[in-house]
């Protein structure tokens, strides 16, 4: 391909067509990306408002939150607080990119390349989205879920239905399965599920129905009771899924209310390898926006003055303020991703005798793009870190640690730039990303399905740690108002 692919700021659809094949053929033949099949669709304002007040998500059940949440979102928007994302992307198949209508050409190159083959990379590759998610399923079942709980509304009042969900909105981060599969139901159970859609959709039908008039739907089918399970007094525990054990075990559920704990649960089971991956997966798509956008220029495809806006975008991104700045709200995660990223690149092709010396199979090896597939495809932000941060962007970054504790009167400083101390910095950032340690651990401990179905919990202390009383109390009167009986919440040291 010769010339320009725009000299234009304005876009047309035949430009973003010829661009983004452009950005393809470096992506997939160049740096032999594997990514799911593209979709790009360009949205409005407005429309990127109401993506962000539905979890990113192209479909979402109704719920006040998300409303909340837009309106927050549009009144700091127009007053000038806040900026929109150039982009959004999906996990799915195909990956959905939203590209915003009031981007210029570079920006929308800039976002093709960063959304449509970095973070699409990453989605279809990382383990973690490997094992928990189901990129192929996800628009199916958001379709289900919408129209299931919009079925619910109308049958048993929106309040009876908020209520659950507000509840199971509450315990998300304690939804979720951190160290095992789900357990799957059997041959036979899927099999009787099968027997009873069928046989419920062939009662529910109505011949009558298609005499209506053009134009005219006939009024919801009643909900089939799906999994209306009875009590399971053999439940291993402890479980660390608290939605989970409730939907299965909680003695007054209903099955429509049981199947609304599900999506919820498995809307959090969706999105919790983005909380683990936040540094590489933003990483891999800034690293592979900057290599796809300087191979447009060294190929003669974008112009210097293109060049340059890109570059003035990249290096906002990948900014870091420092710890006095105002805008310092802790390490960025582009700016920590892309620098791993890009020193890896580094190590591989121009290593120094430091660097020997810490990545002895990586240094010299040439082979950049090989490391940086293997790390995007077997690491989480905490084992990358403990695995991959060198003692140059520790010195870059200017990291040190401080040992803090409430009887001293003053900070000990725990670690420096020392072969000791690169070792320690790594190890303590590295702890930072655990999950683990940032959401409460939380566990079901025993439950008196016999006698008076009290619900027992552990909560294990971090450090010695408490909840605080008054997210306590609304924790476990959540907890109650599913469970249906008392909760106990008891704290213990880890």
């Amino acid at each position: 391909m010769s010339g320009l692919l725009f000299t234009e700021a304005e876009w047309d659809f035949a430009t973003l067509d010829r661009t983004f094949k452009a950005i393809e053929d470096i992506a997939l033949n160049d740096l032999k990306l594997d990514v799911y099949p593209n979709q790009i669709e360009i949205i409005s304002t407005e429309q990127m408002l109401d993506a962000y007040s539905s979890l990113g998500m192209p479909l979402m059940y109704n719920h006040w939150s998300f409303g909340k949440l837009f309106a927050r979102e549009d009144t700091m928007y127009r007053a000038g607080y806040s900026a929109l994302a150039y982009e959004i992307v999906i996990n799915s198949s195909p990956c959905i990119s939203y590209l915003l209508e009031e981007n210029n050409m570079t920006m929308q190159a800039l976002v093709m390349s960063h959304a449509a083959f970095g973070h699409n990379h990453f989605f279809k590759n990382n383990y973690l989205f490997r094992q928990w998610t189901n990129a192929e399923g996800i628009l199916d079942y958001l379709s289900f879920a919408k129209h299931y709980i919009a079925v619910c509304e109308e049958r048993y009042g929106r309040e009876e239905v908020e209520s659950i969900l507000d509840a199971a909105h509450a315990l998300m981060d304690q939804g979720v399965f951190r160290y095992r599969r789900p357990p799957k139901p059997s041959k036979e159970r899927v099999l009787e599920k099968r027997r009873l859609r069928v046989a419920y959709e062939a009662e529910a039908y109505n011949d009558l129905w298609r005499t209506l008039p053009a134009g005219i739907e006939p009024p919801s089918a009643p909900l089939m009771p799906l999994d209306d399970e009875a009590f399971n007094g053999d439940s291993k525990l402890p479980e660390e899924n608290l939605l989970y054990f409730i939907e299965k075990n909680a003695p007054g559920l209903k099955g429509w209310q049981r199947e609304i704990l599900r999506i919820v649960r498995n809307m959090a089971q969706y999105f919790y390898p983005q909380r683990q991956t936040k540094v590489m997966n933003e990483g891999c798509a800034t690293f592979v926006h900057y290599t796809i956008m300087n191979m447009l220029f060294d190929r003669g495809l974008i112009s210097e003055g293109s060049l340059l806006e890109f570059m003035h975008s990249h290096t906002s991104v990948v900014f870091q303020p420092e710890f006095s700045d105002p805008r310092y709200n802790g390490l960025n995660p582009y700016a920590l991703g892309y620098a791993m990223m890009d020193d890896i690149r580094r190590i591989a092709e121009n290593p120094t005798a430091e660097d020997r010396d810490w990545f002895p199979h990586l240094a010299g090896s040439g082979d950049w793009m090989g490391a940086l597939k293997d790390a995007w495809a077997n690491y989480r932000d905490e084992s990358f870190i403990e695995q991959f941060l060198s003692p140059k962007l520790i010195r870059d970054f200017r990291l040190f640690a401080l040992h803090d504790k409430a009887s001293d009167g003053a900070y000990n400083v725990a670690a420096i730039h020392n072969e000791q101390g690169y070792r320690r910095v790594r190890s303590l950032l590295a702890r930072q990303y655990d999950t683990g340690i940032a959401d409460p651990n939380i566990q079901v401990t025993g439950a008196d399905l016999k006698g008076d179905r009290t619900l027992f919990l552990e909560h294990k202390m971090h450090r010695g740690v408490p909840l605080h009383p008054a997210t306590k109390e609304m924790v476990v009167a959540h907890i109650e108002r599913l469970w249906g009986h008392e909760v106990v919440l008891e704290e213990v040291s880890e």
